[in-house]
């Protein structure tokens, strides 16, 4: 605060991590090497900034609890102490939590623990209780008083889309409000009645459109209102945002600032606030957001030494033998893997199928220092091959859609003036996208890459016959790739039948272990060739 005798003046930072997902230290668990990620190295940085300005507001904006195989260890395995990440943020003494959409993934009874284990409150206008609307954890928004009277509400909204990822039994009893027409609700709440100078919203959902033409990025299912929020809620002056995993700063949108901090502890949001007071109210004279990076910054040793215990257990738990391997899993050349029909993709796109019930499926090697698997496997065998925390969905698709999937995927492939075969440029700039090649199990099929794009897939046969184009086909894949993700437009939109939300991981480890030896098969239902 700083005073003349016409003039007061107050500089305000909200501070935001956003969909952690269990990233506590600064590690890749397929290997424990170091990984510029985490809330041990964002707390070093929230340090920073509380000494630098005695008014911090520091928001944690949801998918905090899931994610890691520290969290995963926590919620299935060992859930009486604390919840680590939980811990973590009564350490730092955050000031509130907003539930995200992966909040829900261990069901109501590992949340409600975690929300009566914090120090702070959880957030959330528009999840509420089915049977008298209020919302579901209490009061959604806090009001934070600083020297001068300055008030600041924040206020807690979810995506409404969970339903459509959610296990039924997960969310009974609760019902998923549209964020625009809740938060007009209680922006004007905070307005009017609890009289604060700045809102901020801190919503777990993000962006459906550009934020400068204003033109759709996405089909718009109500999953991330973002862009309505700025747009058609009068009132607001600070969005934060996650779920979309983007980075996004630096930005004002119809006068509110945002910010979006990644995700796993990458970065931190900061948005820092400049007000003044006039005629007997506080004014916001500027305003800006910006992402702190955690790249070379000394992680908190105390923290760590806080989740010691933890983490020792967990690492245990990563050694231990889950099941055992007759054949060859193991990836010994990734581009070779991507030619031919291989025992890995054959076994995961097999495990996709028992568990859901299709018929048809598809997926990825998703980079490649994919290990493949041992003959003895380990859960951090899993984890060091499927790498991101997919969950699966089913959908009902043409066998048109089929073909054009199988084109955009031949467009991995290149061929070189010598003859030789490279990623193509597409698949490699401005980033590596293996992850969005996929191969298929449940149709015959063959790519001829000395086609043109477009022309590539030269034989397409489900049980020895031609792959009706018109017919209707239930496919699983993971849910990235089922909205379209990696520019598979063809899958967007479509009825989803059935919805798995566990990640692939765990869903691979509990069928090796139910199993407890698996054996490697490879049908060879599909090739890459070139004239």
């Amino acid at each position: 605060m700083e005073q003349s005798a016409t003039h007061q003046t107050c500089r305000i930072s909200i501070l935001e991590t956003s969909d952690l997902h269990g990233s506590m230290l600064p590690i890749h668990y397929a290997n424990n090497q170091p990984n510029e990620v985490g809330l041990a190295k964002i707390a070093a940085i929230i340090a920073e900034e509380r000494s630098k300005d005695q008014h911090v507001i520091v928001i944690d904006n949801g998918d905090l609890i899931q994610g890691t195989p520290l969290a995963y260890h926590h919620a299935r395995l060992d859930n009486e102490p604390v919840d680590p990440m939980v811990l973590g943020l009564n350490y730092l003494g955050y000031d509130a939590a907003v539930l995200g959409n992966h909040e829900f993934n261990y069901g109501l009874d590992v949340l409600r623990k975690a929300v009566h284990e914090s120090e702070f409150p959880w957030l959330c206008a528009s999840i509420v209780d089915a049977a008298s609307g209020e919302p579901f954890l209490g009061k959604p928004y806090i009001i934070k008083q600083f020297e001068g009277g300055i008030r600041v509400g924040i206020l807690g909204l979810t995506t409404p889309y969970i339903p459509n990822w959610e296990n039924p039994n997960h969310i009974v009893g609760l019902r998923f409000e549209d964020a625009v027409q809740t938060a007009k609700k209680w922006v004007h709440i905070l307005k009017q009645q609890e009289h604060v100078d700045v809102v901020v919203v801190s919503y777990h959902g993000g962006f459906e459109r550009d934020l400068v033409t204003g033109e759709p990025t996405e089909p718009l299912t109500g999953e991330n209102q973002g862009y309505r929020l700025c747009m058609e809620v009068e009132g607001i002056d600070v969005l934060l945002t996650g779920h979309q995993h983007r980075s996004l700063a630096g930005v004002e949108l119809n006068g509110v600032v945002i910010v979006q901090p990644g995700t796993a502890g990458v970065t931190l949001g900061k948005v820092e606030l400049e007000l003044s007071l006039s005629a007997g109210k506080w004014h916001i004279d500027a305003k800006q957001s910006v992402l702190l990076s955690v790249a070379n910054i000394e992680a908190d040793m105390k923290l760590i030494e806080l989740i010691h215990e933890y983490e020792n257990k967990t690492q245990q738990w990563l050694d231990q033998p889950i099941g055992k391997l007759t054949g060859d899993m193991l990836v010994k050349d990734p581009m070779q893997t991507r030619l031919k029909d291989n025992a890995l993709i054959e076994f995961i796109n097999r495990v996709q199928m028992e568990l859901s019930g299709a018929s048809i499926s598809n997926t990825a090697l998703f980079d490649n220092i994919s290990p493949g698997f041992p003959s003895d496997i380990t859960m951090r065998d899993i984890v060091s091959n499927y790498i991101y925390p997919n969950t699966l969905k089913v959908i009902r698709i043409s066998g048109q859609d089929i073909k054009d999937a199988l084109e955009q995927s031949a467009q991995y492939f290149n061929r070189t003036p010598e003859g030789t075969i490279e990623v193509s440029a597409s698949f490699k700039d401005p980033k590596p996208q293996h992850y969005n090649y996929d191969m298929w199990e449940g149709i015959t099929y063959k790519i001829n890459i000395s086609r043109p794009v477009g022309e590539r897939v030269v034989m397409l046969e489900r049980e020895g016959k031609p792959l009706d184009l018109k017919a209707s086909y239930d496919v699983v894949m993971n849910n990235y790739r089922a909205g379209g993700g990696g520019n598979y437009a063809m899958f967007q939109d479509k009825p989803v039948v059935k919805d798995i939300p566990t990640d692939v991981a765990e869903l691979l480890a509990g069928y090796i272990m139910e199993r407890g030896t698996i054996e490697a098969t490879v049908n060879n239902n599909w090739e890459v060739i070139w004239d």
